[in-house]
């Protein structure tokens, strides 16, 4: 039996550090991970985060639930028959609902060689603190997230105060009595907090709130940088305009001066760069509502 846990979480909220972490710790103690990583956009970003070594099944444009069960079940069956692995781990989109997600890998083709331990959501607890900011399609999928965790990552707690982190940690296990629930920094979670999981099988369908994406009217939008330059103050000048509705970005930015784009991730007003080693293609992709009206300097 192969170990299976469904890693789930807003966008932007930690799920990928969480992973490259976890598999860290999977390869220390000797045991062989393999992922299976789904996204909101066209461009699989966030599967530069794992290792070569590790297999690894991309699925874009956010179909691992829903319509995608098929998928999901097709990709798993190739990694059962073509990879050599101990744990599976699936990092849903930040628009997926984690039961819906979960229960396309409930497949009776893998019953008896998959034990699904459970759902890791990671929750951005100062986004927790500003839920109401949200609209209200994507405030229920991001509590439905929470709600549904076996685990839950209480995650940024380095970003509030004492007293803020004591509201959050007494308000989530209000919300989710059931979950385990860890304050973390950067998505870190032992392994060992990981193998107790027990997923419960029986998931009660009947109450789940479900939010399509097409009713949150979430979207992806790619944007390429065809010789295109920026100061890096430029860029954070229009970040800081953006409408509240975009969410998340992560991509590599032209930056004058600086000879590769730099990797440049974005979520709810907080910006990171890292500079890049290698030539990457100048691409940015834009995760929120209605992305197709933002106005990108140098494009539109």
């Amino acid at each position: 039996m192969k170990d299976v846990y469904l890693f789930s979480g807003f966008l932007g909220s930690g799920k990928t550090s969480m992973l490259t972490d976890v598999i860290r710790q999977l390869k220390e103690k000797g045991l062989k991970p393999a992922v299976i990583m789904n996204e909101l956009g066209k461009l699989p970003f966030d599967s530069q985060a794992v290792e070569e070594d590790v297999p690894l099944k991309e699925m874009l444009e956010g179909c691992i639930c829903c319509s995608g069960a098929e998928k999901t079940e097709a990709q798993i069956q190739s990694l059962l028959l073509d990879s050599e692995f101990d744990v599976l781990i699936i990092e849903t989109t930040g628009a997926a609902h984690p039961v819906e997600a979960l229960d396309a890998v409930y497949s009776p083709i893998f019953a008896e060689q998959l034990n699904v331990k459970g759902i890791v959501t990671v929750a951005d607890s100062k986004l927790w603190l500003n839920r109401e900011t949200l609209t209200p399609q994507v405030r229920t999928l991001f509590m439905e997230q929470i709600r549904h965790a076996h685990l839950l990552l209480a995650n940024k707690m380095d970003l509030l105060s004492e007293a803020e982190q004591a509201k959050v940690v007494y308000e989530l296990q209000g919300f989710n009595p059931h979950a385990f629930i860890l304050q973390t920094t950067n998505g870190r979670v032992p392994l060992s907090l990981l193998k107790g999981l027990t997923a419960t099988v029986q998931i009660d369908k009947e109450n789940i709130v479900k939010t399509p994406i097409s009713s949150m009217h979430l979207a992806s939008r790619l944007v390429e940088f065809d010789g295109v330059h920026f100061t890096q103050a430029q860029f954070e000048d229009w970040v800081r305009a953006l409408p509240d509705t975009v969410y998340r970005m992560k991509g590599y930015v032209p930056i004058e001066g600086v000879k590769n784009p730099m990797l440049f991730q974005y979520a709810y007003g907080m910006v990171q760069w890292l500079p890049e080693y290698i030539k990457m293609p100048a691409k940015l992709v834009l995760i929120g509502e209605d992305v197709g009206s933002v106005v990108v300097p140098g494009i539109d």
